[in-house]
Parts: C-alpha cells; sequence; structure tokens
C-alpha cells in the first residue's frame, strides 16, 4: 500500500506563487510516474504535470512556462512550483502515483486564485 499526502494549497491572488508537495509513504518500491491533475466541481480530473521517475516532466498546454514539476525520489515527493497563477488555475489539486501499475491518488488540496 502507497499512501500519497499533500501539502500547499491555499488562497493566492491572481499572478502570485504557491508550491504544492505530496509525499509517498508505505510501499514506496514500484512507484513510477507521479503527477498532478485538476479538478473543478461537476467536471472530469485533468492533467496538469507527470514526471518519470527518471526525471522527465510533461505538460498541459495551459500551464506550460508557468508551472514546473520536479520530484526527490531520496524523498519520495513530487513537488509543482505554480507561478503566475490565474484565477482560471482554480482548482482541487490532486497528487497521482502509478505504483507498479495502480493508480494511486492523494486528498487532494484546494487552490483558490482571486482576482
Amino acid at each position: 500500500q502507497v499512501q500519497l499526502v499533500e501539502f500547499g494549497g491555499g488562497l493566492v491572488q491572481a499572478g502570485g506563487s504557491l508550491r504544492l508537495c505530496c509525499a509517498a509513504t508505505g510501499n514506496i518500491f514500484s512507484i513510477n510516474d507521479m503527477g498532478w491533475y485538476r479538478q473543478g466541481p461537476g467536471k472530469q480530473r485533468v492533467l496538469v504535470a507527470t514526471i518519470t521517475s527518471g526525471g522527465s516532466p510533461d505538460y498541459a498546454d495551459s500551464v506550460k512556462g508557468r508551472f514546473t514539476i520536479s520530484r526527490d525520489n531520496g524523498k519520495n515527493t513530487v513537488y509543482l512550483q505554480m507561478n503566475s497563477l490565474k484565477p482560471e488555475d482554480t482548482d482541487v489539486y490532486y497528487c497521482a502515483a502509478d505504483h507498479g501499475g495502480v493508480e494511486v491518488w492523494g486528498q487532494g488540496t484546494l487552490i483558490t486564485v482571486s482576482s
């Protein structure tokens, strides 16, 4: 079993920055890709950014140039640095990890960007 715990959500003004952290605990072996997704009320969960175990990132077009995903395999932690935030970035953000082919999710953290 792997558990993901997220930190760093909150309220920020447009143009500001936030940093999300997600720590994996438990059976951390066989964790492959990790990533961040977002979901709004009544909407599907969509990709924000992912990163392979080797550190190769991929981003949704809407966040390219503004968000940076990184990971520390020694700490079993993935980060999302969010800069130049916009009101449309407001959503619940979820951490995800591929654990031996099984997708594991964090509890979600709310990001609210005020205009």
